[in-house]
């Protein structure tokens, strides 16, 4: 087998999952006619016109390998705009479906919101064939029938997606207009590769998706995540062989050239964007609001919704909005679109009412406030306070107990926090030489009681949060801001015993409202509390935690929680 390189780095690779354990229906070139009303999933969106399907279409990509593509389009329609979903989950035979989590309500996604010939996170053929448009549903390199080598991410996925992008952009039924759509995996793509800005590539829609799969996904603050990671990609089917991330991963757990080209050039993004996040996806919201604030697109709009990824894709309404960005940079249609909100914000409010769309210029917003409040260590209670401890204390929990140490504040008044926290943090551990350390932020109501953010099903401390690696704690000054530090990762400096050390945890980014009398909890320990609603089953991974970890605070020991508050919310 040929032996590929990224930088100095040898990929590492596994044999794929075989396609005979999938649900694969089987090689079939050819194209044949769908007729108007016909139903394809049980319950599913029936048809609203004829639809050609062109199935298992080949693409010469430009290293010589073939994949394969369906082709969803009106029938003898010409001159029109194509939309593409790339993904390796398999555009016929996927294991990954809204049916597969076990969930009543298919984490809230109505069967009939799908019309079963689309492809996982994918849009509906049924919908936009129907309103004038082709879907493009490609296997991407090594998935069941397309050749070569399984890969995951940059930097082969977005020569591949460019390619594709322009086969589909210069075919005769084609107005030579290109959109890309699909949320999670299918997002995440569209930031690689409309960085290499393909020429007939005329807006994406990245709805919830990481950027950076080191920071966001693979080592969120330096911790090795792998079995999440590895369930996905061992339902991924092919022939030949599978890049192996986690093997990747515990080979490499500092940043190097192989993650470097698995962090999109997002600076490099120019085409007008529809922007879709939420602020509780474990694996998507930094990404998410990271490629909003970096893209260099002059034309790009931010929504930030207030359910899940999969319900908000596919919700019908939603749908339509996606649909009026479209027609106006793939159809060109003079449809006010332009005049919609740059920024629709959710402010969630756990045990009241959500805001939901508030019309915003930008995000953050500039209006914000950073205000720190002080960590107070106290034998009677520990608290967050605007001023500074002026003895030095200190606390310690057990690095194996969910308990961790608690700090409160109560606030006097209607409070509204919106954007990036930051927690600074001065520790130390005395048996051991490193520490994994985890935040998490949760509202109390005004008796104490936690109140959750009611998101598809139960999904506790999904509320604002970060996790570091003490030994990983060195940050680039020169990328960093107040709220949010931008740590390197790529050298280890581990801990000497009795030694105090500052750690900068950012949060993802977050917005939430508190009431009056109510209590905003920061906990801090070294486990982590977030469970996945889709994967219930799928423990925490593991920590190299030891013994007790120690906070200092008071005198030189500014240790604080900044918090971006929005005057007059």
């Amino acid at each position: 087998m040929t032996t590929i390189r990224v930088g100095n780095i040898e990929v590492l690779f596994r044999p794929s999952t075989p396609v005979e354990e999938s649900s694969y229906p089987g090689f079939n070139q050819g194209s044949y006619i769908l007729p108007k009303g016909s139903v394809h999933r049980e319950g599913g969106m029936p048809l609203t016109c004829d639809i050609l399907v062109e199935q298992d279409v080949p693409i010469r990509l430009r290293d010589g390998v073939t994949v394969r593509t369906d082709v969803y389009r009106p029938v003898d329609a010409v001159n029109v705009p194509a939309i593409v979903g790339w993904s390796p989950y398999g555009k016929r035979g996927s294991w990954l479906t809204n049916d597969v989590f076990g969930h009543p309500t298919r984490m809230d996604v109505p069967v009939h919101w799908e019309d079963g010939l689309n492809k996982f996170e994918a849009p509906n053929p049924a919908y936009w064939v129907a309103h004038g448009y082709a879907v493009v549903a490609p296997d991407s390199r090594g998935v069941f029938m397309s050749e070569g080598d399984i890969r995951t991410w940059g930097p082969q996925e977005p020569l591949d997606e460019y390619d594709v992008i322009e086969w589909v952009g210069t075919q005769p039924w084609c107005n030579a207009k290109v959109g890309l759509s699909g949320n999670s995996m299918l997002a995440m793509s569209q930031w690689f590769v409309a960085a290499l800005r393909p020429p007939h590539l005329a807006a994406i829609a990245p709805w919830e998706g990481a950027s950076d799969i080191y920071r966001d996904t693979s080592c969120r603050g330096g911790i090795p995540e792998i079995k999440f990671s590895g369930g996905i990609f061992s339902h991924i089917y092919g022939h030949t062989r599978t890049e192996d991330l986690i093997a990747m991963t515990l080979a490499h757990p500092l940043y190097n050239d192989y993650w470097d080209a698995k962090a999109a050039k997002l600076k490099d993004i120019v085409v007008p964007a529809y922007i879709v996040a939420s602020w509780t996806n474990i694996l998507h919201t930094a990404g998410t609001l990271r490629g909003w604030k970096e893209i260099s697109s002059a034309e790009k709009w931010l929504r930030v919704h207030n359910t899940f990824e999969w319900p908000d894709y596919y919700n019908p309404a939603n749908v339509d909005d996606l649909r009026r960005f479209f027609d106006c940079y793939l159809k060109g249609i003079d449809n006010g679109w332009s005049a919609t909100p740059r920024v629709r914000l959710t402010v969630l409010n756990p045990g009241g009412m959500d805001t939901v769309g508030r019309a915003e210029l930008d995000f953050p917003l500039k209006r914000e406030v950073l205000t720190p409040f002080f960590l107070h260590i106290a034998s009677d209670g520990n608290v967050l306070f605007e001023e500074p401890q002026a003895n030095k204390r200190e606390i310690s929990y057990d690095s194996h107990s969910k308990a961790g140490a608690r700090f409160q504040i109560r606030f006097d008044q209607d409070t509204e926090v919106t954007g990036y926290m930051k927690l600074k943090l001065w520790v130390e551990t005395r048996e051991h030489d490193d520490m994994d350390v985890f935040a998490f932020i949760r509202k109390l109501d005004v008796n104490g009681q936690e109140q959750q953010t009611e998101v598809v099903t139960d999904r506790p401390f999904l509320g604002p949060n970060g996790r570091l690696r003490a030994s990983l704690r060195a940050i680039d000054e020169t990328r960093s801001t107040a709220s949010e530090p931008y740590l390197n990762y790529d050298k280890s400096e581990k801990l000497k015993s009795g030694e105090v050390v500052p750690l900068e945890i950012g949060f993802w980014p977050y917005s939430m409202s508190w009431k009056q009398g109510e209590t905003l909890e920061l906990i801090i320990c070294g486990v982590n509390l977030l469970v996945r609603p889709e994967f219930p089953q799928v423990p925490p991974e593991d920590t190299l935690n030891k013994g007790a970890h120690i906070i200092h605070s008071g005198a030189e020991y500014d240790s604080h929680l900044l918090i971006p508050i929005i005057p007059n919310a």
